[in-house]
């Protein structure tokens, strides 16, 4: 519609990339900022639940905005299927790891949760297969489904595996893994805007060079030598030798879980994974990089900080 002179009024401006990340950034912060302050709580009940809570919500939207991008580049999946299972594996899980089904919540024990509920959940794919009329591509609805599920909610679930790691104080190492993940992502962004030249795969995500990319790993084990140095004393097992090595696995591990979630942007023919977060992106976009960082934190908590 055109205004009083006749003319067409002029649209509003797109976002710069550094307004997106600030956007971005400031949501993570305040996010973290929630899981954190339960985390801390002298209120166990607070400390337990607001987390659980926070966590069902991240894997529930993170799943939905994944097989959002599964039926955009139009292939099939049991979407609701996989979502009641996501919310069903992080219910387990919290409910084994606190003692509430009369578990020790040991590693194992969880691990066999985990186990037993995955088989079912395959056979429940393929009964819904079998009594499917319409859907001829089994294999791929099947895949994509379970695909789904391992990428977002069982990822996540590490995060409730640092967190009531059995025999130490696992929010602060959750607290460390989020920081230094978050901190790789800062560093990538701002020496890739300032001295990046060099592009490391174009053809998935444009922005990401490998000056970037070195940023990363600098930044990530400044971050990690600064945390381990002021709360290393809460973190059993933890060194600087330590601090220096998972700074720098985690800060390329962060550049590698964005990529894939790029990857999967892209075939999707997607800017951003959802619209959550209006004029940001959606959940998968903040989560992108933290994924598959938990499942490296949590095992190298258990094989290596706390191996006897």
């Amino acid at each position: 519609m055109s205004d009083a002179t006749g003319s067409m009024p002029t649209p509003p401006a797109s976002p710069t990339k550094f307004e997106i990340f600030l956007r971005r950034l400031l949501s993570a912060v305040v996010l973290w900022t929630i899981v954190i302050a339960a985390l801390f709580s002298s209120n166990p009940s607070v400390s337990q639940w607001v987390f659980f809570a926070v966590m069902v919500f991240l894997a529930f939207t993170g799943l939905a905005e994944f097989y959002g991008l599964v039926e955009r580049r139009d292939l099939v999946c049991f979407k609701g299927w996989g979502l009641f299972g996501g919310l069903l594996l992080m219910t387990g899980t919290f409910l084994n790891l606190t003692g509430r089904l009369g578990t020790s919540g040991s590693p194992a024990r969880v691990n066999d949760f985990e186990t037993s509920f995955l088989i079912l959940f395959v056979l429940g794919l393929c009964l819904l297969q079998f009594f499917s009329r319409s859907n001829t591509a089994g294999i791929l609805a099947i895949s994509t489904t379970l695909f789904g599920l391992m990428y977002v909610p069982w990822l996540l679930n590490f995060m409730q595996k640092i967190n009531f790691f059995p025999g130490v104080a696992g929010h602060y190492y959750l607290l460390y893994f989020i920081v230094i993940t978050k901190f790789s992502d800062t560093g990538a962004y701002f020496v890739g805007s300032l001295i990046g030249r060099h592009k490391m795969i174009p053809r998935i995500s444009p922005g990401k060079t490998w000056e970037g990319f070195g940023g990363a790993i600098l930044v990530s084990v400044l971050a990690s030598l600064v945390f381990v140095h002021f709360l290393g004393a809460h973190m059993l097992g933890m060194s600087t030798g330590h601090a220096i090595l998972l700074g720098i696995i985690l800060g390329l591990c962060a550049v590698v879980g964005d990529l894939i979630e790029s990857l999967f942007k892209r075939e999707a023919g997607m800017k951003d994974s959802g619209s959550f977060f209006p004029g940001i992106g959606g959940i998968l976009d903040l989560l992108d990089s933290l994924l598959f960082n938990a499942p490296i934190m949590y095992l190298y908590l258990r094989h290596v900080l706390t191996a006897p």
